[in-house]
């Protein structure tokens, strides 16, 4: 679907290897994939291990963060360089899995002035693409809500765009091939698109057509699902 080839970085945060969330995540990374971009899938659990804690108690006499698992190595060199992220998650307690709350936590550790490479890490952080793939055993939308705003605002402060969100309903695992939705092939599509969604947030003095549509796009609208 592009000629630009970019770089993917898909995120399964479940604690479970093989649970629905993973399953749509592989999806979705199929999708972006066949649309011609290098794609890496991670486990998050194999990266990160420790939580925040207070860096100017742990922090080393050269700046660097002295929690010792694999996060500097997943943050620096995949999540950076990265055009687009793909988040994988359950639903759990009506918001994201721990571990990925805890991803976004430990961004502090480089973002903080204490950091002594903190800006170079701020200009990558921002302008990359987002999208959300999740699972869930409630249809209600509104279980999903919470996650949905967290995103949002998250996105909002790091200069991301939010381009899809798509759910699939389930408890055991595989439950979501049988969902009558397929948010299996939601998700491929939400990947195969993921550079062509273009979200729109208009203000009250924005210039637009009279017509979403008037003089004929190759953009997509925010997927949401």
């Amino acid at each position: 679907m592009t000629s630009n080839r970019k770089s993917v970085l898909a995120i399964s945060s479940s604690p479970r290897r093989n649970g629905n969330s993973m399953r749509l995540l592989e999806s979705a990374a199929e999708g972006a994939r066949n649309a011609g971009h290098d794609v890496e899938l991670v486990y998050l659990a194999d990266w990160v291990t420790g939580f925040l804690r207070d860096c100017k108690e742990c922090r080393s006499d050269t700046g660097d963060c002295t929690i010792e698992d694999r996060y500097c190595e997943l943050f620096l060199e995949k999540f950076l360089p990265a055009d687009a992220v793909i988040y994988g998650t359950p639903l759990y307690w009506y918001g994201m899995s721990g571990q990925l709350k805890n991803f976004f936590d430990r961004m502090f550790c480089y973002v903080a002035l204490s950091y002594p490479d903190s800006e170079r890490v701020v200009s990558q952080i921002m302008g990359k693409r987002a999208a959300v793939v999740m699972s869930a055993e409630e249809s209600n939308f509104g279980a999903r809500l919470a996650i949905v705003k967290h995103m949002h605002e998250l996105c909002r402060y790091l200069h991301h765009s939010l381009v899809g969100f798509v759910t699939g309903i389930g408890n055991r695992r595989g439950d979501v091939a049988i969902d009558p939705l397929d948010p299996i092939q939601e998700a491929y599509m939400l990947g195969q698109r993921l550079f062509h969604i273009e979200p729109t947030d208009y203000k009250l003095d924005t210039e637009r057509s009279s017509s979403v549509w008037e003089n004929g796009t190759d953009r997509l609208p925010g997927y949401w699902r």
